[in-house]
């Protein structure tokens, strides 16, 4: 029996017999996909820019910017789905130190949790 190109795109080491990775290929495609953004930060302010583009003409946009807290917001470029699921991890880190700590949560301390979590 002979296995077909989705039984070799299961794991992310399995290669297929001709050598090719698709779970890297399948990657290589999001980030084409994705969109630009950019974050430029100032004395007092930062500002945080996307590119609004629509994947057809029947498309609708998708929202790029997400705030986080009252003091933290993040642009994202990849894929929204898998984005709003860290957006939402990261509102619940900074709810509960704000809750437990009574101030709001460090912000150069949130990616290494996001970090922690997708991996």
């Amino acid at each position: 029996m002979f296995a077909t190109q989705s039984s070799y795109d299961r794991g992310v080491s399995t290669f297929d017999p001709s050598g090719r990775l698709f779970q890297v290929e399948y990657a290589e495609e999001a980030v084409k996909q994705g969109s630009a953004a950019v974050g430029v930060v100032g004395g007092s302010h930062a500002v945080l820019v996307t590119l609004k583009k629509a994947q057809s003409p029947l498309a609708a946009h998708q929202r790029k910017v997400f705030a986080i807290d009252k003091h933290a917001a993040v642009a994202i470029s990849g894929l929204t789905s898998d984005a709003r699921v860290l957006c939402k991890y990261m509102r619940n880190e900074c709810l509960n130190h704000r809750f437990v700590y009574g101030a709001p949560h460090e912000v150069n301390r949130l990616p290494p949790r996001v970090a922690d979590k997708a991996q």
